[in-house]
């Protein structure tokens, strides 16, 4: 296997960054590094909570299980805060993992993250190695207009595309072909040929010999014939559209001639070279763009000027690298720190850019005389990102000073009832994530409803962590042995909420909800039940007995769900505790009766009416241990107390026995998600009637109704009008936030909010 050339950094690179000049280098000079280790820890540590399939045993997340386990292809990463597994950008982050670990190893090694560095590596590699069927090749798994009708935990996938009337197994098709898909491939190909490269002594050699004939084969298939049509036609296309194809065969060539020292791929590279992208109204090779998931191109230059020491391309990869080192003000926040390609994900970009620099600085421009403004570039843009920046605004979660709390995204949100805005604050830490980042005016908003700001996904992180390899190969740092500690809960995962309908001497009327908020991780819980606890003292003393009390159901929403094979409540005879206390019991076999899923499916309620034997006269309802704090607004009812299996989970007993529900962090193992048929309810989608003028308010696509589809088109249109745009009706139609100021991203959150139900009508004063 050939090796980059890799210049070490040391005293040099620090005598460099001292020299260099600038309002930036006083700020750095004047602060600590970063801890990049503790950065590298949690970035991997974001790759496993993106896991799909059965986790394996080394995953770290608490709040994560196994999911989607029906997937035709198991493993890889979901994308973002969504639930899809899209291979392009997915392979495109792995490729530069690989890259990251196969430049700067050593540091990986000393910081005491190598584990858990080719851990993460190798499982989405096996994920890419299992897409290869031979005839096809696997290029996406989930659809992506399904995933997104459901805003919910991973775990409860199949329930909840249920509840928007979705089949689990339509909402989890596997798209593949053996053509017209070379953009993706090509990138599978490269992430596999550099994890080969990467990992060798690593990993198992039969494992990385697969990786490498699963990227040849992958490679061959996407360079037959190049084209994207089959990709660009399938859903991805209203996700990651491939914008080209050349310079991922250009990528992947590259890394093949490194993997395998066969010319063969080193003259592919150079054939592909005049296929290359050019700078507008040029025929000069493109160089103001940058490394990322729909763009390769700077890589893969970078790569062919290692392999061939070429004098013409290693001038390229410093044409690229001095555009982004010198940016002008309009190519920068406006702070004059961070590079600012583009608003969505500013942040992925500026790593693109200084991963490029770095491992420049590091190969082919190593003797370069400006080296030292490459290295205050590339750690000025990390640096930034990790909080040191006008603002003191970290944008990574659980780092630093002021991290963001509400990431888009949706597991670690977990919400129960489908809804972005509740709860307020994120129930889970994503460790690691890199946000989005600021506007180019600098400002930030920590929104979970900002895609722009506060979106994550895994080609956000790439980079990132690539730069992350050279900084503790570069600065050093130790990771934290202790990383991660339990969570702290932020209430009862099972709990019931009771109302107090109505009281009087001839007995009692409860409203009583049985309520799933599980979310560590969030899962169906069979066999649950709760005591609603009486002192009958006065029954007894009118010389009855308590099995004359009578206890009648009005209403079972359990038996709502029988058509799916849920079970009802089971209720209980009057029960003794001690002495004069007594109880009712409420059982619910089967858990899908409550499923933190959607508004009408966290809380399964039973309405029960209990009657005095004399009736008309004799009932106290005040001296009933369960009636504590009850009132007719209903309440959390920590004295009807929850069991799972007959052993207490939540609330107080009258003999002052109590459980927290789980609400104190422990060290045991993640709790096994119970696997039961698919609930098969569904839902109606309501078409809006067109307005004066045929206008339906919020309609992107222009099918009648309004829907999560259309936040994502008009999202989309905001970011790249000329590759995803509006037709004119639609741009008419979605002009909803302040009327005749066009589309923007204001109208995409207008949108969402009506769709999820927060606002009546469209457009929003």
């Amino acid at each position: 296997m050939f090796m980059l050339k890799k210049i070490t950094g040391g005293l040099a690179a620090a005598a460099m960054l001292m020299n260099s000049v600038g309002s930036i280098a006083t700020v750095n000079a004047a602060s600590e590094n970063p801890d990049y280790a503790e950065a590298l820890q949690k970035s991997l540590y974001f790759y496993e909570c993106q896991q799909a399939g059965p986790l394996p045993e080394w995953n770290r997340v608490e709040w994560r299980a196994d999911s989607t386990m029906i997937d035709e292809v198991k493993g890889g990463w979901y994308d973002a805060g969504d639930h899809v597994k899209f291979n392009l950008p997915m392979a495109y982050s792995a490729s530069m993992l690989a890259w990251g670990l196969y430049q700067y190893p050593d540091g990986i090694e000393k910081c005491g993250e190598m584990t858990n560095y080719v851990n993460n590596l190798t499982f989405v590699l096996d994920y890419f190695a299992d897409c290869d069927q031979g005839d096809e090749i696997v290029f996406q798994v989930g659809n992506g207009q399904k995933d997104h009708t459901w805003w919910g935990p991973v775990e409860l996938y199949e329930y909840g595309m249920a509840d928007q009337g979705n089949t689990y197994e339509s909402a989890r098709e596997a798209l593949k072909s053996s053509e017209g898909c070379s953009a993706v491939f090509g990138e599978m190909a490269a992430a596999l040929a550099a994890g080969y490269c990467a990992l060798e002594g690593k990993a198992d050699q039969a494992k990385l010999d697969n990786y490498l004939e699963t990227a040849k084969h992958i490679y061959e298939v996407a360079s037959t014939n190049p084209a994207d049509d089959v990709y660009n036609g399938s859903d991805a296309s209203g996700f990651y559209r491939s914008s080209h194809f050349y310079d991922e065969l250009f990528y992947a060539a590259n890394w093949l001639y490194i993997a395998t020292g066969d010319k063969e791929y080193l003259d592919d590279a150079t054939s592909l070279t005049s296929n290359l992208g050019k700078e507008l109204g040029s025929d000069e090779l493109k160089y103001s763009w940058v490394q990322c998931w729909d763009d390769v191109q700077q890589g893969g230059i970078l790569l062919y000027a290692i392999n061939t020491n070429d004098s013409f391309y290693i001038s390229r990869v410093k044409k690229h690298v001095e555009y982004w080192v010198n940016a002008s003000s309009d190519r920068l926040v406006d702070d004059g720190q961070l590079v600012y390609v583009s608003n969505w994900g500013c942040c992925r970009y500026a790593a693109g850019a200084a991963s490029i620099a770095a491992i420049a600085s590091d190969t082919v421009l190593a003797d370069d005389s400006d080296t030292a403004s490459y290295k205050e570039f590339y750690k000025r843009q990390i640096d930034y990102m990790l909080g040191v920046n006008p603002s003191n605004q970290s944008y990574v979660v659980g780092y630093g000073n002021n991290a963001p709390q509400n990431p888009h995204h949706r597991t670690a949100h977990a919400s129960w009832n489908n809804s972005v805005f509740d709860p307020e604050i994120s129930r889970h830490t994503l460790y690691g994530a890199l946000v989005g980042g600021p506007n180019q005016d600098g400002t930030y908003e920590d929104d979970r409803g900002n895609h722009i700001n506060n979106e994550v996904a895994t080609d956000y992180n790439a980079a990132f962590t690539t730069m992350l390899c050279k900084m503790v190969d570069e600065f050093g740092g130790t990771s934290d042995p202790t990383f991660p500690q339990a969570e702290p809960h932020d209430g009862p995962e099972i709990y019931v909420e009771a109302k107090l309908s109505k009281t009087s001497a001839s007995g009692a009327d409860l409203s009583l909800k049985i309520t799933n908020h599980t979310a560590w991780p969030a899962r169906i819980v069979d066999n649950v039940s709760y005591r609603y606890f009486m002192d009958l003292s006065e029954v007894i003393e009118a010389g009855f007995d308590p099995s004359q009390v009578v206890i009648r159901c009005d209403r079972d929403q359990a038996e709502m769900y029988s058509g799916a094979g849920v079970a009802p409540a089971e209720i209980s005879p009057v029960t003794q505790y001690k002495d004069n206390i007594y109880y009712i019991e409420v059982t619910y076999p089967d858990g899908r009766a409550m499923m933190p899923i959607s508004e009408g499916r966290h809380q399964c309620e039973i309405m029960l009416a209990i009657v005095f034997p004399n009736y008309g006269s004799g009932w106290d309802a005040t001296n009933d241990f369960s009636n504590i704090g009850m009132t007719e607004d209903g309440v959390i009812a920590e004295n009807i107390p929850c069991y799972i299996d007959g052993v207490l989970y939540y609330g107080n007993e009258p003999d002052g026995t109590s459980a927290d529900g789980g609400m104190t962090p422990s060290e045991t193992t993640k709790p096994v998600t119970t696997t039961t048929t698919t609930t098969t309810t569904t839902t109606t989608t309501t078409v809006t009637e067109p307005s004066e003028g045929g206008i339906i308010y919020g309609d992107a696509d222009l099918d009648g109704d309004v829907k999560m589809a259309d936040v994502i088109k008009v999202m989309c249109y905001t970011s790249n009008a000329e590759l995803y745009p509006l037709e004119d009706q639609a741009k008419n139609n979605c002009d909803v936030y302040q009327r005749g100021d066009g589309v923007t991203l204001s109208d995409a959150l207008s949108i969402q909010k009506k769709v999820a139900q927060v606002i009546d009508i469209l457009p929003e004063s």
